[in-house]
């Protein structure tokens, strides 16, 4: 008979072998070593010695190139070749396996017409096997041999936990798919569990299979044959570490199948073969960067599944600074740089609250005021991720990832348990670099019951808005003036000198107006005209103030429930920076009232001066004349701060208190001073 060259994909049993083409793997054929049984491996229980003796024969020769020579066939059923075979170290089966006692002659050895050379090869065989049986060695041993091997796990969940970061030794049994094997662990020296492991961190294609519901065919997805045959040309019966790191949802055994040159999954990626999963991110920890990694390799070399890959353009010029001015939700605000002005951005991967689910919807104000506590007005870097498209009437808006202080913001916040993080479609390359680290935070704050994962809502705080008529702001304004510097919250802008404040600690609401000047009018709405510098002084006031802690003194209130005062921003009066920026005017005779007289002038006369915002075509010799000769009526005064619904009364050095005593039919008005006045 010829001698033939073959490839030894695994064994059957310690007297059988699968032998592939070397030219083509699809090419598969069953050769037997010739008048010699091996004990069998079963489901429902090995024969003695049966694992240790396929084992002899997988140590020996699986993954090797071997000559062998068929000497007989029997064509019973399944044509079965029987025959000897050459290894590369020039090792001859079955001669190797009796001598070693893992194998022994059939009993019907010899009975058959042999030719010479079969029949020299049983008389040497015999005499092997005599000597193995009287040594003890193999099968012949006078104890041992038993194997206990579980193919079910009742509980994987427990198993998982109680392996969970050990190395177990193991087997590759049957390469199922290029991410799922067979594989048995050797939990114990006599004790084996035969199980389903699925790869950790990756997914690769399916392979052909047949649908058991209705028995139809269905076809590879592609480079799932490929993946496949990578696998099981390096794993198959060969001996690896799987490391568990927990159950899929299906209860599955999850772990990380290691090579000896390292981990398959790392191959697989690099190759092109598999994509990396966000299901398992949490289970690998730190080694999914790595997976990461294999996959942008394979990405940038247009391996495999990614041949046709277009990699996404990154952001036009690198880490930005900004400042953030605005905090809508706990996942978007509002960036100020120098080149492009005022944008709004979404944090990259993460979702605040979801107001639809009625567990984390309570959460929503508690999370965006964390966020404002961390960000409002404070300096960020910005590095743009991609961009999320314009739906549900949001335009088109960048997702970013903000790091303040070398922390990231997104971090921080699912850290707290204040945001989810978005589970991405498998083509979505627009997230976050630091994805794998927020579905780790995430699953921590769930474990901790952190913020919105805690069984407990949270304390809803309630604002009472004591602006909401006259009779209420002069209560809680009685309250308020008895306090000075009171810590409060800009909620809302209404114009460059009117503002929506909170008293978290009052739990108070108040439409607070600055005492002492007056603003132009901004524009209400998009067909209303605003009065000069009315938008400059808004959009001032928005960027100074906008969502900042501030303290306010309250004087008084107006005639529709506004609580007039002074308003401090990082400790300085905000008045003061409206007029010395030319975009209020001081109302001279509520100055004097609020006790600021003298820095406001001071700040308007710096403006004046300065030819700032409307103070731009200022003229000082009209300004003295205009003062010497104007007079108002203390008693027709406002506050000052109406943002444009009164005229303004240039400043005057005198004030008295007086009476209307007469009003003559020419208008002339009669008066009567009280007290001494303040001349």
């Amino acid at each position: 008979m010829p001698i033939s060259q073959a490839k030894v994909k695994s064994v059957l049993s310690g007297d059988t072998l699968v032998l592939t083409s070397i030219h083509n793997a699809a090419q598969e054929r069953i050769l037997s070593l010739p008048f010699v049984s091996a004990p069998r491996i079963r489901k429902e229980g090995d024969e003695p010695f049966g694992f240790e003796s396929r084992d002899f024969l997988r140590r020996m020769a699986v993954g090797k190139v071997i000559q062998f020579q068929v000497l007989y066939s029997i064509p019973t059923g399944v044509k079965r070749d029987y025959g000897t075979v050459t290894l590369q170290t020039g090792q001859t089966l079955p001669e190797a396996a009796v001598t070693e006692g893992w194998v022994k002659l059939r009993d019907d050895a010899g009975r058959k017409d042999e030719s010479d050379e079969a029949k020299a090869l049983l008389d040497k065989l015999q005499l092997q096997e005599a000597k193995a049986r009287a040594e003890s060695k193999g099968i012949w041993a006078a104890s041992g041999g038993k194997m206990e091997t579980s193919y079910e796990i009742p509980d994987p969940k427990g198993f998982a936990e109680e392996w969970k970061g050990k190395s177990v030794d193991a087997i590759v049994e049957r390469v199922l798919s290029g991410d799922r094997m067979i594989v048995r662990l050797f939990t114990a020296p006599t004790k084996h569990v035969q199980t389903m492991v699925l790869v950790a961190g990756i997914r690769t294609p399916s392979t052909k299979r047949t649908n058991l519901s209705d028995g139809k065919e269905q076809p590879a997805e592609p480079y799932g044959e490929e993946a496949h045959h990578f696998v099981e040309t390096r794993l198959l019966q060969r001996n690896v570490k799987v490391d568990i790191l927990g159950v899929s949802p299906q209860g599955q055994l999850v772990g990380s199948v290691i090579h000896p040159n390292g981990s398959i999954a790392g191959f697989l990626l690099k190759a092109g073969l598999a994509r990396c999963t966000d299901f398992h991110s949490t289970m690998l920890g730190g080694e999914m960067a790595t997976l990461r990694q294999a996959e942008k390799h394979a990405k940038d070399n247009k391996d495999g599944l990614f041949r046709g890959h277009v990699a996404a353009k990154g952001p036009a010029s690198g880490d930005v600074e900004a400042t953030v001015t605005r905090v809508q939700t706990a996942d978007t605000v509002y960036l100020r740089d120098k080149s492009v002005g005022e944008k709004r951005v979404s944090l990259s991967s993460i979702r605040q609250p979801k107001p639809t689910d009625p567990k984390q919807a309570p959460f929503q104000a508690d999370a965006k005021e964390f966020l404002r506590k961390k960000l409002i007005g404070k300096h960020v870097r910005v590095t743009v991720d991609g961009k999320k498209a314009a739906s549900e009437g949001y335009e088109e808006r960048e997702v970013v990832t903000l790091t303040q202080n070398n922390k990231n913001v997104a971090l921080m916040l699912v850290e707290a348990g204040y945001a989810s993080v978005i589970r991405h479609r498998r083509d979505d390359d627009d997230r976050s670099p630091h994805y794998d680290e927020l579905l780790a935070a995430e699953e921590a704050a769930q474990k901790d019951e952190k913020g919105m994962w805690s069984p407990k809502p949270p304390v809803v705080k309630t604002y009472v808005d004591y602006s909401e008529n006259l009779q209420k702001a002069k209560i809680q304004s009685s309250v308020l003036q008895r306090q000075k510097k009171i810590p409060a919250v800009v909620d809302f802008v209404k114009s460059g000198s009117r503002f929506t404040v909170l008293i978290p600690r009052e739990n108070a609401k108040l439409t607070f107006v600055l005492s002492g000047i007056r603003a132009p009018r901004s524009a209400r709405n998009p067909t209303d005209k605003a009065e000069p510098f009315g938008q400059e002084a808004h959009e001032f006031a928005n960027r100074r103030c906008m969502q900042r802690d501030v303290e306010i003194d309250v004087e008084n209130t107006d005639k529709v429930g506004g609580f007039i005062g002074t308003l401090y921003v990082n400790r300085e009066n905000f008045a003061k920076l409206l007029v010395e920026e030319g975009l209020a005017s001081v109302h001279a005779y509520s100055a004097e009232q609020s006790g600021n007289a003298n820095e406001l002038f001071a700040a308007e006369q710096k403006a004046k001066e300065a030819r700032k915002g409307m103070w731009r075509d200022w003229d000082s010799s009209k300004d003295g004349t205009e003062e010497d000769g104007s007079t108002e009526d203390p008693s027709t005064a406002t506050n000052g701060a109406t943002n444009g619904d009164s005229t303004p009364a240039p400043g005057v050095k005198d004030y008295r208190d007086v009476i209307i005593t007469h009003i003559d039919p020419t208008c002339r008005l009669k008066i009567q001073q009280i007290g001494t006045g303040t001349g």
